[in-house]
């Protein structure tokens, strides 16, 4: 669901992301993970094609982005 920013929040599992579109980088996409250890962590995306990421397309970046996660840290392998 979208806020009035345009932000997305996205819940996967019992993760919390906030999806926002980039406005100086055209095709790119900040992920915030509000729910993860690191205050500030994410991940960035972008698409060359000019199209909108459907929200399927943000829960496969979303799940592709937790498999890496170690852990342990919190934090990209």
């Amino acid at each position: 669901m979208t806020d009035e920013t345009g932000a997305l929040r996205l819940l996967y599992g019992s993760e919390t992301f906030v999806i926002r579109k980039d406005p100086d980088h055209p095709g790119c996409w900040r992920y915030s993970w509000v729910s993860g250890p690191n205050p500030g962590y994410g991940f960035t995306q972008a698409c060359s094609d000019g199209l909108q990421p459907s929200l399927s397309d943000h829960r496969a970046a979303v799940r592709d982005f937790l498999s890496s996660i170690n852990p342990e840290t919190g934090y990209l392998d």
